[in-house]
């Protein structure tokens, strides 16, 4: 028995080594993660390649039970008996593939031993054994089968032990040798095969667990990707975006080149191949399996250059993924990532391509949103930009048609700074925010326009202790001397005073008007900047807009304040401090 048992371990050893060799082939590895129909006779298939290796590596066994050595057992010698490991082979099919591997590698493996028999219709059995233990183990497993996980060796040893003496109850109750025979081979083949089938098992979960530690590493790279590129399509799917992407996709993961289009042509194409692949290339010479996957709106793979459908002969790559970019019923465009050499397009690589779809989908989605809210806002923005003082250049026409009749260099003095007012209002419409020198220049032309009307009726002083670059909303000063200059004073004709402050507070600029008027009804206070006001004195339309202007530009951020009384009225705006494009962004400001 010690001899027997040493040939079975031999015979388990070898399967173990082609088991190890074949785990790391990933054409093998692709068929145990996906478990489509045709993956799992595939798989099926390759199992009953190592079960009837089994039975041609078996031992040939007289009815004396002496050991026949043989290298390869064609057929076996009427009259004897053989032990092999051909269940274990079974066992594992079952485990891995479920009932119909099992069941179907049993069929093949019970099949082959008959034939090794020549057919004899006492070994009939060999295929209702090998077929029921297929089929029972694939069951025993199927309840609890998850993706990446393979049961533990353990159980599979006990599986294993269970289908084995399944075996030899065959053996006993039909083979010509009956319990002869099985007290001679049961135990080394029970104990042997179930080990062997432990340690198959132990091979497939360390591959599982290297996938499973694969894909973490993968995740953590597109979640670091998402990040990266979650500004880049704030402005929808464009060229410079695209490439944008692109490049960050290339250096985050393992693809050798990254394309990105649209429905129509290439926005982007970086890494091997780019010298065929390119920029704004035309739909006609776009790889087919782009194509196709615009077309028919699913994942394209190719394993070769023939399926990539490449025009370029010498084309370095091999392998790839067109992934289309659908969000709901929208095919916003196409990605498609590829490979140098075929094997690296495995599972893993795959449901990383396709993540990354759904990220950038969904990213392209939400930068059109964002640009078209961007859109709406500033339309809005200029439209009450517009309605602030049309009626201001009716007046500063007849002032300087007057004074030109006495005064011909104070008519030029005054058309310039009327230019001056309606190109900063001009400049003004196009812009959510402008240096505060060029608000200045606006205010001091109106103010310049609106003296000459009145002389002598306003004294009107302006302090700034910032910056003259510090950005500020068009119209924001003007519209506060406009509001103070035609509603503070009443019909005071002199000793009307208007004081201007820009300052700094913290991490916000202030503006502040105060007026020596005679201060506002506290029965409108509280509306004033928030909605129309039905009075004698205005409708408060200007405030309203430009509170809107400003909720806009800077959302809650910005503050609207008002002080009033007898004495005269005090308006403040605050909004955050921001000296260039980039303090913008980094106080929150968005446009």
């Amino acid at each position: 028995m010690g001899a027997l048992a040493f040939l079975i371990a031999e015979r388990v050893g070898l399967i173990i080594l082609l088991a190890f060799i074949l785990v790391n082939i990933r054409p093998f590895r692709r068929l145990l993660l996906d478990a489509t129909p045709a993956n799992l006779f595939k798989l099926a298939l390759i199992f009953s390649a190592f079960a009837i290796i089994s039975n041609l590596l078996g031992i040939e066994i007289d009815p004396d039970n002496h050991i026949m050595r043989e290298t390869i057992l064609w057929h076996v010698t009427p009259g004897y008996s053989v032990a092999n490991v051909r269940i274990l082979a079974v066992t594992v099919a079952g485990i891995v593939g479920g009932p119909g591997v099992g069941g179907l590698t049993g069929l093949v493996a019970g099949t082959h031993r008959m034939m090794q028999e020549s057919w004899a219709t006492d070994a009939w059995f060999y295929i209702v054994s090998s077929t029921l233990i297929g089929i029972l183990s694939g069951m025993l497993y199927r309840k609890n089968r998850r993706r990446f996980v393979v049961m533990p060796p353990w159980q599979g040893f006990l599986i294993s032990l269970v289908m084995e003496s399944i075996q030899m109850v065959f053996v006993g109750l039909f083979s010509p040798t009956h319990l002869k025979l099985v007290n001679f081979i049961a135990l080394p083949m029970i104990v042997i095969s179930s080990t062997g089938t432990a340690f198959f098992l132990m091979i497939l979960s360390l591959y599982f667990r290297q996938e499973v530690d694969t894909r973490a590493v993968q995740t953590r790279s597109v979640m670091k990707l998402a990040v990266k590129t979650l500004p880049a399509f704030r402005h929808g799917l464009q060229a410079e975006s695209a490439k944008q992407v692109a490049s960050l996709i290339l250096e985050y993961t393992d693809f050798d080149a990254v394309g990105i289009g649209n429905n129509e042509k290439t926005l982007a194409f970086v890494g091997a191949g780019s010298d065929h692949h390119y920029h704004d290339m035309p739909k006609v010479d776009v790889p087919r399996f782009a194509k196709q996957a615009l077309q028919y709106r699913q994942t394209q793979l190719a394993y070769n250059t023939a399926q990539i459908g490449c025009r370029d002969d010498h084309c370095p790559l091999q392998a790839g993924m067109a992934i289309p970019l659908t969000l709901g019923s929208r095919v916003l465009g196409v990605l498609t990532l590829y490979f140098k050499e075929n094997w690296q397009l495995t599972p893993v690589e795959i449901q990383t391509g396709e993540g990354l779809g759904e990220i950038l989908a969904t990213q392209i989605v939400l930068g059109e949103k964002e640009r078209q809210t961007g859109l709406l806002r500033d339309a809005e923005l200029k439209s009450l930009q517009a309605q602030i003082s049309p009626h201001f250049f009716f007046n500063s026409i007849n002032t300087i048609i007057a004074i030109s009749r006495f005064d011909s260099e104070k008519a030029r003095f005054l058309l310039r700074e009327l230019s001056t007012f309606f190109r900063s209002n001009l400049l003004g419409a196009n812009q959510s925010k402008i240096p505060l020198k060029q608000e200045e220049a606006h205010v001091k032309a109106y103010l310049n326009l609106e003296q000459t009307r009145f002389p002598d009726k306003y004294d009107v002083e302006f302090y700034s202790s910032v910056d003259d670059q510090v950005l500020v909303p068009p119209f924001a000063i003007q519209v506060l001397v406009e509001n103070a200059i035609h509603h503070a004073f009443g019909n005071r004709k002199t000793g009307n005073i208007i004081n201007i402050w820009i300052t700094k507070s913290g991490k916000y600029l202030e503006i502040r008007v105060a007026d020596n008027g005679e201060g506002i009804d506290q029965a409108v206070i509280g509306k004033l900047g928030k909605e129309k006001i039905a009075s004698e004195q205005g409708s408060g339309t200007a405030m309203q807009n430009l509170n809107a202007r400003l909720k806009g530009l800077y959302g809650d951020s910005a503050k609207m304040q008002i002080v009033t009384g007898k004495t005269g009225t005090s308006i403040s705006l605050l909004i955050p401090y921001a000296q260039t494009r980039q303090d913008l962004n980094t106080e929150g400001a968005s446009i």
